[in-house]
């Protein structure tokens, strides 16, 4: 899959979205597009409006909504972790091992201890 089309929502961690920035990924911030304060389903509208998949570390909620939802452009949902290089590393492998996001549920965790 060619680098991805993220849209971090409001609590996502912003070192992530740099690192992913640095790895060729397209990512705008809910900050950046000016839609604070959106409930979950308007971020996971706006983000499919744009052709984006969502970043959340708001794993119960869109869990449920990729369930309630017929069609999206993707949502990723992670573990959070201290190390953002370690996590970005982790989406950008989990996505790139994909053809399409469109309608996907990735979730990324943190790794297992040994």
């Amino acid at each position: 899959m060619p680098m991805a089309r993220f849209y971090a929502d409001e609590d996502f961690d912003c070192p992530v979205v740099d690192k992913l920035r640095r790895l060729g990924h397209d990512v705008v911030t809910v900050q950046e597009a000016g839609r604070r304060s959106d409930p979950d389903t308007a971020v996971l509208a706006y983000a499919t409006s744009q052709q984006r998949a969502v970043l959340t570390h708001n794993r119960r909620h869109f869990i449920r909504l990729h369930g309630q939802t017929a069609s999206h452009a993707g949502i990723v949902v992670c573990t959070r972790v201290p190390d953002a290089a370690a996590l970005a590393q982790r989406i950008h492998q989990a996505v790139t091992a994909r053809t399409s996001l469109d309608n996907q549920l990735l979730r990324v965790n943190r790794p297992r201890k040994p």
